[in-house]
């Protein structure tokens, strides 16, 4: 995707780590907070929730410099560095016990919850008689209740659940209510429903150059196989926008080439969105706050295997399609139909390819 404006994240300058890419997304400790450091005898646990009881979803290791973004009270927790009940958040939701960080800085708390949520007011339209509400997004779940033809529902958000045919349409969306329960989206009629945020995933470990080709190769050859994007050019971008998989976005979201969510829809390959808040700037030099919502995926093979299916669904890049067999052409006419603006962005792909021996990878080879 074209860059247009200068995007920066609030509180800190976006910069690819290796170089200009298609979308610039937030680089790992980016976010505005507070910065830490771990202070453990072996590794710290980092949670779903300020409990020793929720999920375990990453852990830091000694000496680690983090960024939170504030504190809330939780568990009790003694620690080496102290005995408290402060609980730290970090970027997605994740949290770490106080008793285990150093800092000099006084972490704030964190604003509470708004107690009313916002939601799309939607109708129930069904030919069929009453409509089953269900425990989750599947016609497999539980039925809690049933809606009647012409209800009045409150939706928070939609997300992608069984393919049901229904009275309005055939879809595979659902409607999550005010009250936590789904209702097919084949039996609603309302305006535009934003996407439910992803629940946060764990952290992806920082690997070698050698351990993260070794660990992208697959998903890459997955998208040569599924829609003839060289794995070689996959690998290489994968590199070069996500900074060696070491930016929040891939970290966090394992998303290694910045796309973005379209009106709420993410696609076959991922697993919902990530809204973050940045400020861009024009050409002008005049900027101005906005949010961007950037797709999740479960893995790293599911985003390469969206890069392809991204690049082949745009008509923009058609012409790359004529090179699927040959790496170079393949990179240099998706970077002539827009996909980057820097100038060099075609010699740093190819700089990367060559140096790493990515075209090993290539499999008609």
């Amino acid at each position: 995707m074209r860059h247009k404006t200068r995007r920066l994240f609030t509180g800190a300058l976006l910069v690819l780590a290796a170089g200009a890419g298609a979308v610039t997304g937030p680089l790992a400790a980016q976010a505005a907070g507070t910065s830490v450091t771990v202070d453990v005898n072996s590794e710290l646990k980092v949670r779903s929730g300020p409990t020793a009881a929720a999920g375990v979803v990453g852990t830091l290791r000694d000496g680690q410099r983090i960024t939170v973004e504030c504190s809330v009270t939780g568990q009790k927790v003694q620690g080496k560095v102290r005995t408290t009940t402060q609980w730290d958040r970090m970027a997605g939701g994740r949290y770490v016990s106080h008793a285990y960080v150093l800092g000099s800085v006084r972490i704030p708390a964190c604003t509470p919850p708004v107690s009313s949520q916002t939601y799309v007011t939607g109708k129930v339209r069904t030919a069929d008689g009453p409509v089953n509400v269900r425990s989750g997004p599947s016609a497999k779940n539980a039925v809690v209740r049933k809606a009647v033809d012409g209800a009045t529902v409150k939706i928070v958000c939609s997300v992608q659940g069984s393919r049901v045919a229904g009275t309005v349409r055939t879809t595979d969306r659902w409607d999550r209510l005010s009250d936590g329960q789904y209702l097919s989206h084949a039996y609603v009629v309302s305006g535009a429903v934003p996407a439910c945020p992803a629940p946060p995933a764990a952290p992806a470990p920082s690997l070698t150059p050698e351990q993260f080709i070794a660990a992208a190769s697959s998903g890459a050859q997955q998208g040569w196989r599924q829609y003839g994007v060289p794995a070689s050019v996959t690998i290489a971008q994968a590199i070069l926008e996500s900074g060696w998989g070491r930016s929040s976005l891939s970290a966090t979201d394992r998303n290694y080439f910045g796309i973005k969510c379209q009106n709420g829809y993410f696609g076959p390959h991922a697993d919902g969105c990530h809204v973050y808040r940045t400020t861009e700037c024009d050409k002008a030099g005049k900027c101005f706050e906005t949010s961007d919502a950037f797709r999740t995926y479960a893995s790293m093979a599911r985003s390469f295997r969206d890069h392809g299916h991204f690049l082949k669904n745009n008509k923009r890049y058609a012409p790359a399609f004529a090179h699927t067999k040959d790496a170079n052409k393949f990179i240099m006419a998706v970077w002539k139909a827009g996909y980057a603006t820097d100038p060099s962005y075609y010699t740093k792909v190819t700089g990367i390819m060559t140096k790493y021996d990515l075209y090993r990878y290539d499999t008609w080879k």
